[in-house]
Order: C-alpha cells, then structure tokens, then sequence
C-alpha cells in the first residue's frame, strides 16, 4: 500500500510541476491573448486564471499534441468570452498607456494614433469575431486551430475571419473619406 501511494504522490508531483512549468513558458502569451480578446487587463488577467484552474484540476487526463493546444485556447477563449458576458457595458475602448509602450522607430505619433484607430475598430467587433482575427493574426493559429478553440467549424472560422477582416477594411476605408 505504501508503494501505491508513493507512486501516486510521485505522478501528482509530476503533473504539479509539468502545470507550473507550462504556466511559466506560456502564461504571459495567453494573457496577451486573453487581453487582446477582452481588451481590458483585468478581464483578460481573470479569464486566464479561470482557465487555467480549470486545466489543472484536469492536467492528466488532457489531450496530446495538437489537440492540447486547442483545448487550451478553447479553455481561454470561453473564459473571455464568459467574462466578456458578464461584465458591465460601460468599459473604455483602449487603453492608450498600453499602445503607447510599444517602441516606435522615430516619431511614434502616427503609429500610435492609428494603432488606437484600428483597436477602436475591433472593439466594434463581436466577440467571436474579435477572438477568431486575435486567433488569427496574433496568435498566428490555422483555421482548424481557430475553430478547435472556438468549438466550431474550420468553414465557420474562415467565416468569422472573413467578415471580421471584411467590415475592418470597410470601416477603415470609410474613415479615410
């Protein structure tokens, strides 16, 4: 009996610290992420947290490979999306200290203002729509990535990629009149 649970201490301690070293590497990339979705750091901060108990407390049994990786978007894109639902309406469209941080060659002015401009833009999105262009162009994923994450179909996240894409370009275009 001592054995066993020794054994099973060990596999405990093993998946302990395989969480908290993968907490480590990607922690910060899924807040940004997160934070890209909900546009408001606390949000993305809580969302990522409510994520990520929920994969501990099922660590072992999680999926390999690929199919882990969408398992852990989908955890955080349904975490953003619920908080995203329960939040109040009334919440700034961007938060200009963040965008101002980035290091701009030159006079970062121009770049500022239109990078403030286009995530006004974004803001006017969906949330599902929101979340498949984050997917997309800043987490870099494929179509079937996106619609694993979002518990779709990969047409429906060419779709949401599509028509988010489609009324940004539509919307910048009409500002520039």
């Amino acid at each position: 009996m001592g054995a066993a649970r020794t054994s099973g201490t060990a596999a405990v301690m093993s998946a302990q610290a395989e969480f908290t070293a993968f907490v480590e590497q990607r922690g910060d990339r899924l807040l940004e992420i997160a934070w890209l979705v909900t546009r408001h750091r606390e949000d993305a901060r809580d969302a990522v947290q409510d994520a990520l108990a929920g994969l501990y407390g099922r660590w072992a049994q999680l999926p390999a490979g690929d199919e882990f990786e969408a398992y852990v978007y989908r955890s955080v894109v349904n975490a953003c999306l619920g908080v995203i639902r329960r939040r109040p309406r009334s919440l700034p469209v961007a938060e200009p200290e963040r965008l101002r941080a980035a290091p701009v060659a030159g006079d970062p002015t121009g770049a500022v203002d239109d990078a403030d401009a286009v995530w006004r833009l974004c803001g006017t999105l969906s949330p599902v729509q929101r979340t498949a262009v984050v997917l997309r162009f800043y987490g870099d994923l494929s179509f079937a990535e996106i619609a694993a994450a979002l518990g779709c179909r990969e047409a429906t996240a060419r779709s949401h990629v599509h028509r988010a894409t489609a009324l940004l370009r539509s919307r910048t275009e009409g500002r520039e009149s």
